[in-house]
């Protein structure tokens, strides 16, 4: 319990600072620091970064820093695939799944080494207006595969969605933040749906795990403007390659039980 709940601080903190990042250590977190099975640890990662992101985006609401039209277009088109997203994943062994999985962090750690496109687009008109006959496909494309991507990792998403909203999107930055949280909420709902009949569900663990991650992501909101940015990217993006090639040497020696 003692490390649910420093490794739920954890996340919670990155959550908070960068909108998206947590959830793709929770699952890693989940076996091989608390030493919960794989097909446990991904429902119980998508409830404790569901909560933990609506805990996140309060801050944001306040300052208006969300896109509610977009991120239920995104998040509706991934809430769906998601499920699909579950299915693949029961038909693959444990140890695949998690070596896809560190392939997905060190392609998440490349993005965020990687400067990211200034604002603008069919999604964020100059006049702060939304063109939705280029901005429709566009959500509806990135959010199917987002969406599949957190049924079959068991991640939110952050890490895929933060770019497509300011890459595809056109979204400022600090909007694309506060947006993604709404959309990782939604994935993380649909994902924990898909997989909660996959295995029981600790919830003594998982209620640790959410409270000290719900607390650290409202302390790391409130800093997260007193920061650099640029820099916490970059920390993150080499811890995520650390973390990656640890879980990619775990899965080929012990690779836990499904």
């Amino acid at each position: 319990m003692i490390a649910a709940l420093g490794l739920g601080a954890a996340i919670g903190i990155l959550l908070g600072l960068l909108g998206g990042g947590g959830s793709i250590l929770a699952v890693p977190a989940l076996v091989y620091g608390v030493g919960l099975p794989l097909r446990a640890a991904v429902p119980t990662s998508l409830l404790v970064v569901g909560i933990s992101s609506a805990a996140a985006v309060l801050p944001r609401l306040r300052a208006g820093q969300v896109r509610w039209r977009i991120a239920a277009v995104f998040g509706a088109a991934g809430a769906v695939s998601a499920f699909a997203g579950a299915v693949v994943n029961r038909q693959l062994d444990p140890r695949a799944v998690l070596i896809g999985f560190a392939v997905m962090m060190v392609a998440a750690g490349i993005r965020m080494l990687r400067r990211q496109g200034g604002d603008g687009g069919d999604c964020a008109l100059p006049g702060g207006g939304v063109n939705w006959r280029g901005c429709l496909p566009k959500s509806v494309g990135a959010g199917v595969v987002v969406g599949f991507l957190t049924g079959l990792f068991g991640v939110g998403g952050g890490f895929l969605i933060i770019p497509a909203l300011v890459l595809l999107l056109g979204l400022p930055m600090a909007v694309a933040v506060g947006t993604s949280l709404i959309i990782i909420v939604i994935n993380s709902a649909a994902g924990f749906a898909a997989h909660a009949g996959d295995a029981t569900v600790d919830y003594g663990i998982a209620a640790g795990f959410t409270v000290t991650a719900i607390a650290g992501s409202l302390v790391a909101a409130r800093v997260a403007t007193r920061l650099p940015a640029e820099r916490l990217r970059r920390w993150f993006a080499c811890f995520v390659f650390v973390i990656a090639a640890f879980v990619v040497v775990q899965a080929l020696l012990s690779p836990p039980a499904g």
